[in-house]
């Protein structure tokens, strides 16, 4: 619109200034080498124009011919251009996608048509990464570090071949060049406080923390909790050689964190340890009430020296009473009431507690209990419930769980990455590798069980040397009707009518075993000397038929009669399903089921 403009106005200044001319007549007069040359005015005033306009054109083709070669090279240099922007785009795309063929073929065309270009470069390290050329791509990156513009990118690469490659002492020194390079950039400040923390540096990671709050890589509740946890390792570390320090250490971590255990528990007993009770009991009490924790209530139990298991039980008492409704103040307490040995304290603090499913710290607390109390069948029941029941809490940070806490995650290098909490895969579902089925029968002797085994067996031998043709049922043994009665001390047999065959073949039989079986009854009666009135009676009975000898049992057989009640064992050895009678019956059992729960 502006060249239409400016195009008219030129067309009518001509047309003024030529009807201009017109309207004043003249003339010009021209001699130059023996030439004279008259016109009017108007024709040599068009005369000149043509004239300049000829000149200007002429020039203009002369500089279009001059100017060619290097328009036509400005334009093959253009066209290399486009076509490697367009390679760059396409083999990142490539890229992105995890196409390996079409991202070497694009690497190839940027690289002829940019060689120079800082995003070639890139795009030819990770191509090569994409196809797992490490060498290649470490190349590529340190090709980079020449180039001022792409430095930073080639440290950058390198720092990820080292973390991929397991090689933390090069990644630390990549860290450290890019934070001294631009301390701008989070990616190095974070890697390198991530790198000197798993290091144990805690001096270095510190300094680190600082850069990255100055920068504002991490906001201040965040700078201070982690600032905290380094104070805390570090206070660990020196509280064995300088408990000045780690004091001082300590109580700085408690006034950025005030619900950090470990830094509360180094601090309760360190002030414990130089006397100041009152002091250590405080620290434990604010942390106890933000975050309860069994270190921290052994920590105030044993904060002042000297004290008895039932004034240590006072301490803990008064501790749980700052968070009511806790677990771990009611297993504190249960602790030191079993250290006390009063067993019903314990009882009462975990009964709110036993309904459901209970942990295995609990299982195991009322085994204790319960063993301290005298009944060894509950605590065989509760060791059992413990090695099936869910797990406690514990430290857990990435799916690793520890006894202990720890400052830096062993699995990614995180700091303040453990927490107390429960096993994700144990809450609301009980371990079912151990399943204990209780026996709600009477309890059976041992002798006959044995002769169920010894009557199968030869069913079994006669099933096998029968003919072929002859059915089973035909060579099979009559079925035991004996009906065993009674309780697990005295068990009555009833025997069906038998014919006067059976009779004298069971006459015959009892003569000939009488004296064996006086002789296990005697060896009954010493077995089981050890017991309840009930079993020494059956013991006396035992002893007065062993007394006999075979006669009682031959005169028995004789009139046709048989003994109307039997000994037989109160149970069976190591029975879990039976209370043991006295308490040294059954420790290696017992031993048995703890050293299971520990493992």
């Amino acid at each position: 619109m502006t060249r239409i403009l400016f195009f008219t106005l030129f067309v009518i200044a001509a047309a003024l200034g030529l009807a201009w001319l017109a309207d004043r007549p003249g003339t010009i007069s021209i001699e130059w080498l023996g030439y004279q040359i008259e016109t009017s005015a108007f024709v040599g005033v068009v005369a000149v124009a043509l004239f300049v306009a000829t000149l200007i054109l002429i020039y203009s083709v002369l500089r279009y011919i001059w100017t060619r070669p290097a328009a036509v090279a400005a334009h093959m240099r253009q066209r290399k251009q486009k076509q490697g922007f367009d390679a760059l785009s396409r083999g990142l795309v490539a890229i992105g996608v995890g196409d390996r063929a079409q991202a070497q073929r694009y690497a190839g065309v940027a690289q002829r048509a940019l060689p120079r270009e800082p995003l070639t470069a890139l795009l030819k390290a990770q191509t090569a990464q994409l196809k797992g050329d490490d060498a290649a791509a470490r190349r590529s990156f340190e090709g980079m570090l020449d180039n001022q513009d792409t430095e930073l990118l080639g440290v950058r690469g390198l720092f990820l071949e080292a973390k991929r490659a397991g090689d933390e002492a090069a990644a630390l020194v990549l860290a450290q060049k890019a934070v001294d390079r631009n301390p701008k950039l989070a990616w190095g400040v974070n890697a390198l406080f991530d790198l000197q923390a798993r290091e144990g540096d805690w001096d270095q990671a510190l300094n680190t923390l600082a850069i990255a709050r100055q920068n504002g890589h991490v906001d201040s509740p965040t700078a201070n909790r982690r600032r905290a946890v380094l104070l805390t390792a570090e206070a660990r570390e020196t509280e064995h050689s300088d408990p000045n320090k780690a004091l001082i250490l300590a109580n700085e971590a408690l006034r950025l964190a005030p619900s950090l255990v470990p830094a509360a528990e180094i601090a309760g007993r360190l002030l414990a340890s130089k006397g100041e009770v009152r002091s250590a009991s405080r620290q434990i009490l604010r942390t106890w009430s933000l975050s309860p924790h069994p270190d921290l209530a052994v920590a105030y139990a044993f904060a002042k020296p000297g004290l008895s298991p039932k004034d240590r039980l006072k301490r803990v008492e008064y501790l749980a009473k700052q968070t009511p409704g806790d677990v771990e103040g009611a297993v504190a307490i249960a602790q030191a009431a079993v250290d006390a040995r009063d067993w019903d304290r314990a009882r009462e603090a975990l009964n709110p507690y036993l309904e459901g499913a209970p942990s295995a710290r609990i299982c195991t607390l009322m085994a204790r209990i319960e063993g301290g109390s005298g009944d060894k069948g509950r605590e065989r029941e509760w060791l059992a419930r413990a090695l099936r029941a869910p797990r406690d809490r514990a430290w857990i940070a990435d799916g690793y769980i520890s006894d202990r806490w720890l400052p830096v995650s062993p699995v990614t290098g995180l700091v303040d990455a453990f927490e107390w909490r429960a096993p994700a895969d144990a809450i609301g579902r009980p371990d079912e590798t151990l399943q204990i089925d209780e026996w709600t029968e009477p309890p059976r002797d041992a002798s006959a069980m044995v002769r169920d085994n010894q009557e199968a067996s030869a069913s079994t031998e006669r099933d096998q040397a029968s003919p072929s043709g002859q059915k089973a049922e035909a060579t099979a043994p009559p079925k035991d009707e004996t009906v065993i009665e009674g309780t697990a001390t005295e068990v009555a047999v009833t025997e069906p009518e038998k014919g006067p065959d059976d009779k004298r073949d069971a006459e015959g039989a009892r003569t000939s075993t009488g004296e064996s079986t006086a002789a296990d009854l005697d060896t009954n009666e010493k077995n089981e000397s050890v017991g309840s009135a009930g079993s020494r009676s059956s013991a006396r009975d035992g002893s007065a038929l062993s007394r006999d000898g075979g006669g009682a049992a031959t005169q028995a057989a004789a009139d046709g009669d048989r003994p109307s009640a039997i000994l037989v064992p109160r149970r069976a050895p190591d029975d879990p399903g039976v209370a043991p009678d006295s308490e040294d019956e059954s420790e290696v059992s017992l031993q048995r089921f703890r050293s299971a729960h520990i493992r």
